[in-house]
């Protein structure tokens, strides 16, 4: 890629140890700014020395995980089957093919992101558009790959990529209006979606998903294996019983013609159901022992079950739907996510689905998921013991709630005016914006005790530092942006969090402070935060790049281990165990908007009991899209107690803010009186 000096400014953004010298040849070397720091984490010294061979070739080129470490520091060999080796022949450009697709629909006004631009073109054509199509078509060796490895019998594989779509399998194509209408683009011009033909677009896709779901898991159903895999030898009972009469008269006509007696037909049929039922227990019994080759492998996948609550019906589907439990198990469905997909750009849950392009994902009723972590946290929240279907809302469906929860929102309390809060210091607009009010505060998890562990992560995302912006809608077409009148994310932030160390302090007479770590496309411990060295924290802390939970938060639960390793266990691949004496991690989470990884810190959030998290969630005043991710945190919160949220939009009443935070972080009901003694600056004293 290019190496400007926007782009060497913003590598040593996340690269703070790292000279100009160095960030150029890892910019030159890379064809985007994240592939180049990913490079630099995972050598640092690649280029400040010769490297050898075998260090050009590793797996880091690949930015895949490199193998974990046992115990005892030799290098444990990671499992393999047809899955994970399409997993990473796909993680390879996976990120890219994202990145340029999101290139091309910003450069050309496209903000849905469920639409592909067009551009028709005579001519070889070097736009972005073009470059992604060209692209795309290059990668048809790896989409089949994927889909075989992830296809279920009866199934076909399809794309959108057809120069003639006649004899495509592709059900979308003709089924699916365009959302550009029936206007062409030629080789100066490009189309614009058009409002209409969009919402149809829509439509169409959300009743065929829906319709072609239910067919899918229908089919695989019905070719689930008839006996139980696991009394196989019933069958072999059954076919010594079965008596064949002697030959008839015309038994020689019959061999002749191969005509089969109906009693040679049950044998036969018999015969395979046994052949298939023992290959397929030996397959799953291989992929099992292959997966959890020890006691402690077992033991910590037994934990996470009985934990996330799936212990019951996983075994059912060992049982009675065993094909369905063999992709399930491939995919590594009933285990804790790998501690390496964390810092990993491209992981096995971060890979798009998309249904009329046929990028498919791991369950029978893939379509409509967005990517493979969201197909597997509500795949994993309907297999929970006594809980009900929860379906995934639509995109027409999610839209419609969270406008309707915008509507909702009303003048915050008054009792909580403060003419220090940053929308009046700013005076970005008069008065406070209206606000969603949270749900009355009911503890679930026992209060905060004095071992209990606080510790913040803060997003700061390039967009903490953009000026705020609202989507203009027309149906659910997004046709552009426009301006809100509030502070930036990131001053609101920085407000929340003096307020809430200030009261935690007073709380716990602690002066000392708490543990600040950043987020953003890398993690960063930036150090103890308190009421006297904020400002200068501030100042040091850089904002840019994408939103990646997942890396925050195995940098927060690292320093919380490193602090009680004592009572807890590492595992090679699925990371720190924490044991029954391990202290509660309470954890305040700021983010401003949806996480490219927020199911995946989700999913792994469900089996953990020794952390509790409270999410405050930024928003832009009169914004669809922040309604729409409270809504979701709100459904994580409803089956994951140990999770809760606050969110604020526009010019937002701080103190508010900070008492509902304090309740939910503490565990119990602060009164007001009790706040209004907690939010006093603390004393100047060590």
């Amino acid at each position: 890629m290019l190496s400007s000096k926007e782009n060497i400014s913003e590598f040593l953004a996340f690269a703070p140890g790292c000279n100009e010298g160095i960030a150029l040849k890892f910019l030159e070397k890379a064809n985007t700014l994240d592939e180049a720091v990913g490079q630099y984490y995972d050598n640092p010294d690649k280029y400040s020395h010769a490297s050898t061979k075998q260090d050009e070739n590793s797996q880091a080129r690949y930015n895949m995980p490199l193998p974990p470490m046992t115990t005892n520091g030799t290098a444990r060999r990671a499992h393999m089957n047809v899955l994970t080796e399409a997993e990473n022949i796909r993680a390879r450009d996976e990120q890219q093919m994202q990145n340029l697709l999101q290139t091309a629909q910003l450069n050309f006004g496209i903000y849905n992101p469920e639409i592909e631009p067009e551009h028709d073109a005579n001519l070889y054509c070097v736009c972005e558009i073009h470059q992604y199509k060209r692209r795309k078509m290059n990668r048809l060796h790896v989409h089949d790959i994927w889909s075989k490895a992830v296809m279920y019998p009866g199934e076909k594989v399809y794309h959108d990529c057809y120069q003639n779509p006649i004899f495509s399998n592709n059900p979308y194509t003709y089924s699916v209006t365009s959302p550009y209408a029936f206007t062409r683009s030629s080789f100066f011009a490009i189309p614009r979606p058009d409002p209409y033909y969009h919402a149809r677009s829509v439509h169409q896709i959300i009743e065929l998903n829906a319709a072609l779901n239910v067919n899918a898991q229908a089919l695989i159903n019905s070719q689930e294996p008839k006996v139980n895999i696991w009394r196989a030898e019933e069958l072999e009972t059954t076919m010594s019983n079965l008596t064949i009469p002697g030959p008839s008269k015309l038994s020689g006509l019959k061999k002749a013609l191969s005509i089969k007696s109906s009693e040679e037909r049950t044998a036969i049929k018999l015969r395979k159901q046994a052949d298939y039922a023992f290959d397929l227990r030996s397959r799953i019994l291989e992929e099992e022992h292959g997966r959890w080759s020890d006691e402690n492998d077992r033991q910590i996948v037994t934990t996470y079950q009985a934990k996330v609550g799936m212990t019951s019906k996983i075994a059912n589907l060992r049982n009675y739907y065993p094909i369905q439990y063999s992709h399930l198990l491939r995919a590594g469905y009933f285990e804790p996510i790998p501690v390496a997909w964390a810092n990993s750009a491209s992981n096995p849950l971060k890979f798009t689905i998309d249904a009329p392009a046929g990028w498919r994902g791991i369950t029978p009723s893939w379509r409509g998921f967005e990517d493979t972590a969201e197909e597997r946290l509500y795949w994993v929240l309907n297999h929970r013991e006594g809980e009900g279907v929860r379906m995934k809302p639509d995109m027409i469906s999610a839209l419609n709630m969270a406008r309707a929860r915008m509507a909702s929102a009303v003048e915050p309390p008054p009792a909580y005016y403060s003419a220090n809060d940053t929308c009046h210091i700013q005076h970005t607009s008069k008065g406070y914006s209206r606000q969603v009010m949270p749900a009355a505060f009911r503890p679930f998890d026992t209060p905060e005790i004095p071992t209990d562990h606080t510790m913040i992560l803060l997003d700061v995302s390039g967009s903490m530092d953009f000026e705020p912006m609202r989507p203009n809608y027309i149906q659910y077409l997004i046709t552009g942006y426009s301006p809100s009148t509030q502070p930036k994310n990131k001053d609101v932030a920085k407000a929340i969090i003096c307020r809430f160390t200030d009261a935690m302090s007073n709380h716990h007479q602690n002066w000392q402070g708490y543990q600040l770590t950043t987020f953003s496309t890398y993690a960063h411990c930036i150090g103890v935060v308190n009421h006297w060295n904020v400002d200068q924290m501030w100042r040091g802390i850089r904002f840019g790049g994408g939103t990646r939970v997942m890396t925050g938060w195995q940098k927060v639960k690292e320093l919380h281990f490193q602090k009680h390793s004592e009572s807890a266990t590492y595992h090679p691949v699925f990371g720190w165990q924490a044991g029954p004496q391990t202290p509660i991690l309470r954890l305040l989470l700021l983010l401003d908007g949806e996480a490219t990884d927020m199911d995946e810190f989700e999913l792994d959030l469900l089996s953990l009991s020794w952390v509790h998290v409270t999410i405050f969630l930024i928003g832009v005043d009169g914004c669809p899209h922040h309604h729409r991710h409270a809504n979701e945190l709100q459904r994580i919160s409803d089956v994951n107690h140990h999770v809760s949220f606050v969110d604020a939009q526009g010019n937002a009443p701080e103190r508010f803010i900070t008492h509902e935070l304090l309740k939910r972080h503490l565990g119990y009901e602060v009164s007001m009186s009790e706040f209004e003694e907690l939010e006093q600056p603390p004393p100047y004293s060590f």
